[in-house]
C-alpha cells in the first residue's frame, strides 16, 4: 500500500480518443477497502465513457478522495483540488454516491468546458510534423569578400514525440542551425541544401510552429493568468468565445504546471517559471513544430530540469516536435531529449539516438570518465576556444581538441549511423507528403485593438516608473514654477516673465519624456517578440499604445498644469484654460510618439535618451523664445526646421491664448502710455497674426503625423530592410566563387533573409551547376 503522502492516480476507463488524467492527493487509506471493479468489456467502456463519463478507482476508496466540501448529501457536487496535471477546478464536479465504505466516485464532465486536444487537431496534424534537412550549408561574408561557412553540410531529422536538442560549444553554430530550421536567418546569410516538412518544401502555416526566444521579455507587471489570456485573445480566432479563450490559456497554464503561481505578477517568478510563462504563450494555438533556443540559459539544474520536462511531456502527449539549441544541459536534462546533434565549428561531430552518444566516443577513443557528466564530456572534447590537451586511449597518446574533432568528424562520416541518418531523411520523405493546412486565424484588427489598449493600460497603471514618478516630478516642478512667478500680474516686466513661463512649462514638460524611454524600449522588444510569432499587427500595436497612453498623458497635463496656471494668476476665462491645457497634451503626445520612433530604431538605454534629448533641444532651440524668428538663419534654420519644430506652435498657440485681450502699462520714453497683447506678439514676440486655434490644429496634425511615422519606420524596418540585404547578398553571392560552400546533390542555392522585425521571409533561388 502506498504512503498517505503519494498521489495516486484515478484510473480512466480507456477510449481512443477521449482519456481523462486526475490525481488526486491520498489520505488516510484503508487496506481494508472495498474497491469497485471496473467494467472488462470493450463495449461496456465505451458506452459508460461517452455516456456517463464514469471513472473507477481500483486504488482507493472514495473517502480517500479529499473532497473540498462538507455536506452529506448523495448528490451534492465535490470540487476536485487543483493538481499539477489535472484539468482546472471549473470543469470538474465530482458526486458520491453510496455508503461510506463503497461509495464510487464519478467525474462529469461538461462538453463546452473541457477542450479536448485531439478535437482540435485537424487531420493534417493528426501525424505530427517531420523536418528533415540533408547537406545543409549556410555561409556569411568573410573579411576579404569571400564568404564563411557556419554550417557546413549537416544533415539530420526529427520526428513527432519526439525532442532533438543541438548541443555544442560556443560559437559552433548551434543557433544558426536552429534559426536556419525555423526561418530565422539574418538577412547577411546564404543558406543552401534541402529543409523539408512533411517530405516536401513548404512554408510553415500559420499556427503550426512556434519560436521560443532565449531571452524572457515578459510584462512583469502582469500576472501569469493575465499574460497568457491577454496572448490568448490576440492569437485565436473571434469565433472562439472569451469563455473559450480563458479556458484555453488555464489549460496551457495547468499543462507547464503554472497552476498555482497564476495569480502570481511575473516580476515575482523565478527564472524557470518565467520561462515556462514565455513557452505558455507561444504554444496557446497547440503548435506541433516548437523551436526552443536556449531553454535553459540562466536557470539553475532544478529549475532547468522542469522545464525541459514540461516540454518533453507535451510533446509526446500531443506528438509535438521539438528542436532546442542547448549549451550544457545537466545529466538528468541530457537524458530527457531523444536526439543529439552535436556541432563543433559548424561541422556534425554525431547525429544519432542521445544513448548511443557516448557509445560512439568510446568507440573512437574519447571514452566518458564515470565521475564526469556526459554533456560536460562531449563538450570538452571538442571544444577548441582552448585548444587543450585530449587523451586519446586508441592512439595511446594525448592530442588536442583540434585534431580530436578532426578525428571524430571523420569516423561520423564514414559510419554506420550516419548512412542510418541519411536513408531515414530518405525514408521519412517517401512516406509523409501531407501538406499543413493553416490553423485558425487569429483576432480581427478591432480586438487585437482593445486587447492591446487594456493591456497596456494595465501594465502603464502598475508600473511606477511608467507615468506615475513622472507625474510626482511635473507636480513638484510645477509648484517651483508656480512660487516663483506666483501672481506675475500684468505690469511691464510681467510681458517677459509671462512668456519665460509658459516657455519653460510646454519645454519642460515635454522633455521629460524621455524618463520614460526605458519603458518604451521594454515595450518595443515584446512587441518584436510578439510580432515575429504573428500574435498581432503593426497598426493593431500603434492604435493600442496612443489609446492607452493618452489618459495618463492628459493627467499629466491637467494636475501640474493646473497648479502652474493658478498659482502663476493667467486669465481665469474657461476657454483659455482648456486650451492651455489641450496645448500641453498635444505637445505630450507629440514626444511621446517621438521617442518611441526613436525606441524602434535605437534600442539602447543610453544611446536612446541622447539621440531624444538632441532632437528636442534642437526643436526647443527653433521655437521662438530663445532666437526670435526673424532672426534666426534662414538657411536650414528657420526653413525648414523650425516649421516642422512642434515648440513653434506650442510656443505661439499659449503666448496668443495668454496675451490676447490683455493690456501692460509701456514704460518706453516716449512711447504710448499702454500696450496691447496684439502689439506685443507682433513687435515683441514676432508672431504671425493668425488664430490661435490654427496652431492647436498643426499640432494635432502633427501627433497623426509621427504617428504615421513610428507605423512606417516599423513597417519599413520588416519590409525594405530585409529586401535590400536579400539583393546584396545574393549580388555578393554570384560575383563569388562557389566552392566556398559545395553543395553535394543540391542544384539550388537558397537565399533567405530576416531582420529583428521581419515576419515575412524573402526566398531568392539562385540555380548554378554543381
Amino acid at each position: 500500500m502506498d504512503s498517505p503522502n503519494n498521489l495516486s492516480r484515478l484510473t480512466p476507463l480507456a477510449h481512443p480518443t477521449r482519456t481523462l488524467l486526475l490525481k488526486f492527493n491520498a489520505k488516510h487509506i484503508n487496506d481494508q477497502s472495498e474497491t469497485p471493479t471496473p467494467p472488462t468489456d470493450e463495449d461496456e467502456i465505451n458506452t459508460n465513457i461517452e455516456q456517463h463519463h464514469n471513472y473507477y478507482i481500483p486504488e482507493l476508496e472514495a473517502d480517500d478522495v479529499p473532497f473540498y466540501n462538507s455536506a452529506s448529501s448523495t448528490n451534492t457536487p465535490l470540487r476536485s483540488p487543483p493538481h499539477v496535471g489535472c484539468l482546472q477546478t471549473p470543469s470538474i464536479r465530482l458526486y458520491g454516491s453510496g455508503s461510506r465504505r463503497s461509495r464510487s466516485v464519478k467525474s462529469e464532465v461538461t462538453e463546452s468546458r473541457f477542450s479536448r486536444r485531439e478535437e482540435q487537431q485537424d487531420d493534417s496534424q493528426a501525424s505530427g510534423i517531420y523536418v528533415t534537412w540533408s547537406e545543409l550549408w549556410v555561409t556569411v561574408p568573410g573579411k576579404n569578400g569571400g564568404r564563411r561557412p557556419i554550417l557546413q553540410g549537416l544533415t539530420g531529422y526529427v520526428r513527432p514525440g519526439e525532442c532533438l536538442a543541438i548541443m555544442g560549444p560556443s560559437g559552433c553554430g548551434k543557433s544558426t542551425l536552429l534559426d536556419t530550421l525555423a526561418g530565422r536567418l539574418a538577412s547577411n546569410t546564404t543558406q543552401s541544401g534541402d529543409i523539408l516538412i512533411n517530405g516536401h518544401k513548404q512554408a510553415l502555416a500559420f499556427g503550426a510552429s512556434a519560436y521560443v526566444t532565449q531571452d524572457n521579455t515578459l510584462m512583469t507587471t502582469l500576472t501569469v493568468l493575465e499574460a497568457i489570456y491577454f496572448s490568448a485573445q490576440l492569437q485565436l480566432p473571434d469565433s472562439m468565445s472569451k469563455l473559450a479563450k480563458r479556458e484555453r490559456a488555464i489549460m496551457t497554464i495547468t499543462d507547464m504546471g503554472l497552476q498555482d503561481d497564476m495569480n502570481t505578477r511575473i516580476g515575482g517568478l523565478t527564472g524557470g517559471q518565467k520561462r515556462r510563462v514565455s513557452i505558455c504563450i507561444e504554444i496557446l494555438k497547440h503548435p506541433q513544430l516548437l523551436f526552443l533556443d536556449e531553454p535553459t540559459s540562466g536557470l539553475d539544474s532544478a529549475a532547468s530540469y522542469h522545464v525541459m520536462s514540461r516540454i518533453i511531456k507535451l510533446a509526446q502527449q500531443d506528438k509535438r516536435t521539438v528542436i532546442a539549441s542547448i549549451h550544457q544541459p545537466s545529466g538528468e536534462v541530457f537524458d530527457l531529449f531523444h536526439n543529439l546533434s552535436l556541432l563543433s565549428s559548424g561541422k556534425q561531430v554525431y547525429f544519432g539516438a542521445t544513448s548511443r552518444a557516448n557509445e560512439f566516443f568510446a568507440s573512437n577513443g574519447f571514452p566518458c570518465p564515470s565521475t564526469r557528466n556526459l554533456s560536460d564530456h562531449f563538450l570538452r572534447t571538442i571544444n577548441i576556444d582552448f585548444d587543450v590537451d585530449v587523451e586519446h586511449e586508441l592512439g595511446g597518446s594525448v592530442i588536442t581538441a583540434t585534431k580530436a574533432i578532426e578525428i571524430l568528424v571523420n569516423a561520423y562520416t564514414s559510419s554506420e549511423a550516419h548512412q542510418q541518418v541519411i536513408n531515414k531523411v530518405q525514408e521519412i520523405c517517401e512516406k509523409n507528403q501531407v501538406t499543413l493546412k493553416e490553423k485558425e486565424g487569429q483576432a480581427g484588427f478591432i480586438t487585437q485593438c482593445q486587447v492591446l489598449t487594456k493591456r497596456s493600460f494595465i501594465n502603464m497603471y502598475r508600473d511606477p516608473g511608467y507615468y506615475w514618478l513622472r507625474l510626482v516630478i511635473y507636480v513638484a516642478l510645477c509648484l517651483c514654477i508656480g512660487t516663483i512667478f506666483y501672481d506675475v500680474g500684468h505690469s511691464y516686466s510681467a510681458i517677459q516673465a509671462i512668456g519665460s513661463m509658459l516657455m519653460f512649462t510646454a519645454s519642460f514638460l515635454t522633455f521629460m519624456a524621455i524618463g520614460g524611454f526605458p519603458s518604451f524600449v521594454e515595450d518595443m522588444k515584446i512587441f518584436i517578440r510578439e510580432r515575429l510569432n504573428g500574435h498581432y499587427g503593426v497598426a493593431a500595436y500603434v492604435v493600442g499604445n496612443t489609446l492607452s497612453s493618452a489618459p495618463y498623458l492628459l493627467l499629466i497635463c491637467i494636475i501640474p498644469g493646473s497648479i502652474a496656471y493658478f498659482l502663476v494668476g493667467l486669465q481665469k476665462e474657461f476657454d483659455r484654460i482648456v486650451y492651455f491645457g489641450m496645448i500641453l497634451f498635444a505637445c505630450m503626445l507629440l514626444v511621446e510618439s517621438l521617442m518611441m520612433m526613436v525606441a524602434s530604431i535605437v534600442p539602447d538605454f543610453l544611446l536612446g535618451i541622447i539621440t531624444g534629448a538632441g532632437l528636442q533641444g534642437m526643436m526647443m532651440l527653433n521655437g521662438g523664445f530663445f532666437r526670435l524668428p526673424d532672426d534666426l538663419p534662414k538657411p536650414l534654420w528657420k526653413y525648414p526646421i523650425s516649421y516642422i519644430s512642434f515648440h513653434k506652435y506650442a510656443c505661439e498657440g499659449l503666448f496668443k491664448n495668454e496675451y490676447l485681450g490683455l493690456t501692460f502699462p509701456n514704460e518706453k520714453v516716449g512711447g504710448p502710455p499702454t500696450i496691447t497683447g496684439e502689439e506685443i506678439l507682433k513687435n515683441y514676440w514676432e508672431m504671425e497674426d493668425y488664430s490661435k486655434w490654427l496652431d492647436l490644429a498643426v499640432l494635432l496634425g502633427m501627433v497623426v503625423i509621427y504617428r504615421l511615422l513610428f507605423f512606417g519606420i516599423i513597417k519599413a524596418l520588416e519590409k525594405f530592410k530585409p529586401v535590400i540585404a536579400a539583393w546584396i547578398s545574393s549580388w555578393r553571392t554570384d560575383s563569388e566563387d562557389n566552392s566556398t560552400a559545395p553543395d553535394v546533390g543540391c542544384s539550388v542555392r537558397r537565399v533567405r533573409t530576416f531582420s529583428l522585425f521581419d515576419c515575412s521571409f524573402y526566398t531568392v533561388d539562385l540555380t548554378f551547376r554543381e
